[in-house]
């Protein structure tokens, strides 16, 4: 099974044999086939299945023949790629610009986040293919920079994604506007009811196309498991980066302040590391990713949102520090790396409050991880029941009630207090000014008649 096999054309083949790509992966062997022939598909298939290649390879070969038969040197935007991450939509970029190389196409990506100037320019200079988040696209759109009336090649890719993100609104207005006559490509990792109806108003008797039941894990990564203490999490973390032959590893946290300070703590035993999350400017996850591809830095820290955003070669390495409470979040963050049939090892840290997840997780992808006993900070607090956790959750629940009913009290309270201070100080006040606009002629009274009545005594005085 090789990529000759699927009639691939030179020029591609040339590209793929220069990255060393000469087996394509089960998506890429049966979607292509099918996009080639010019069937909408609609693909099911895991995080490092090698998906990207299976819709760029046969799209970049149908605008190869296309430009053959149609010379013109005015070029317009004939494929879209919707994707709901900036680091996606760069990955997508570099992924047509690899395997085009040979094949006198250009592409673009645009996403927010940063000024559109450049993006603009580019587009004015015209592409081939537009990658774009659907938010930034939408915005150009309106002002007029996008033109995508000659679309001929939609693809929505990690659309559940989109979807949970809340981009269904702005990718309907996308579709709106482009042409009916279109081949239409359709990629989720999972398939929930709004991806079902949503794939209905945009493919056209697609060919169905499923790798892996959902949610399974690639055979190509071997799973361990680590349990361990809250307070012993940072230790342990340290002595498998010591004895493991870690070169290099992306390690997820689950929160963004834990994954700066885990930034923080790596940093301060030596151990070069950087962050990637949403309260990261652009630049700087762009500067962050770039060392770590290159090498400069030896841990990756991520949370869940860049979990579908991140593609790194060859990547051998995941660790979970975090456990993730949804098990299908467990199976996105170790898809990054084994990919494409490359062999990966995917390590979680577990402490007792985050025992009932592992037992989720395996329930989900029905495998047992295999648990390290040789560790050196095992698990002594005591691990909860299912009844004690959910007394903590109960308890914690009543607390949060409790203090949020505080809180109100003594909002309410104040704002009380302040309000009857507020009412007596211009009680006070109106009470002065009335009397000081009410009495001046009883008080000129006053004067007139306690002057007489003081002349008088003195009349008196004197005759006395």
């Amino acid at each position: 099974m090789k990529f000759e096999n699927l009639q691939i054309i030179e020029p591609i083949l040339r590209a793929l044999k220069e990255e060393n790509y000469s087996q394509p992966t089960t998506i890429q062997w049966e979607a292509i086939p099918h996009i080639l022939n010019r069937h909408d598909v609609f693909g099911s298939a895991q995080t490092g299945t090698g998906k990207t290649a299976a819709f760029a390879i046969p799209i970049l070969q149908h605008l190869y023949n296309d430009k053959t038969e149609n010379s013109s040197k005015f070029r317009k935007i004939k494929v879209l790629v919707l994707t709901p991450t900036r680091e996606l939509a760069i990955q997508i970029a570099e992924s047509f610009s690899t395997y085009g190389k040979y094949t006198r196409t250009r592409n673009t990506v645009i996403y927010g986040g940063v000024s559109q100037g450049r993006q603009v320019e580019t587009l004015k200079r015209g592409v081939d293919i537009l990658i774009a988040t659907p938010g930034r696209l939408l915005d150009l759109m309106e002002q007029k920079y996008v033109n995508l009336s000659n679309v001929e090649y939609l693809v929505l890719d990690e659309a559940d994604r989109m979807l949970d993100m809340g981009f269904i609104h702005d990718i309907k207005k996308i579709i709106k506007v482009l042409p009916t006559e279109r081949q239409s490509l359709f990629f989720s990792a999972t398939m929930p009811k709004n991806i079902l109806e949503l794939s209905g108003n945009i493919l056209n008797n697609p060919k169905k196309v499923a790798v892996n039941p959902t949610f399974s894990t690639a055979e190509t990564i071997k799973q361990f498991l680590y349990y361990t203490n809250k307070s012993s999490k940072t230790e342990l973390l340290m002595h498998i980066l010591e004895t493991e032959q870690i070169e290099q590893v992306l390690l997820f946290s689950k929160t963004k302040h834990g994954a700066d300070r885990l930034v923080k703590n790596l940093e301060l035993r030596k151990v070069s590391a950087a962050a990637i999350h949403s309260n990261k400017g652009q630049n700087q996850r762009q500067i962050a990713l770039k060392q770590f591809k290159s090498k400069e830095i030896r841990v990756l820290v991520a949370t869940d949102i860049a979990a579908r955003g991140i593609d790194i070669d060859k990547l051998k390495y995941v660790i979970n520090f975090d456990i993730p409470n949804e098990s299908e979040t467990y199976v996105h963050r170790i898809g990054r790396c084994g990919r494409a049939g490359e062999e990966g090892t995917a390590i979680s840290i577990c402490e007792n409050e985050e025992n009932h997840y592992i037992k989720d997780i395996e329930k989900l992808i029905k495998l047992k991880i295999n648990v390290i006993d040789n560790n050196p900070f095992p698990q002594t607090d005591r691990r909860l029941s299912r009844e004690d956790r959910k007394m903590i959750e109960k308890e914690k629940m009543q607390l949060k009630q409790e203090q949020s009913s505080a809180r109100k009290r003594n909002l309410a309270e104040k704002n009380s207090r302040n309000a009857k201070i507020k009412q007596t100080t211009e009680n006070n006040v109106k009470s002065r000014s009335s009397k000081g606009k009410s009495n001046p002629k009883q008080y000129e009274g006053n004067r007139s008649s306690s002057a007489p009545k003081s002349r008088n005594s003195k009349q008196r005085s004197s005759v006395r």
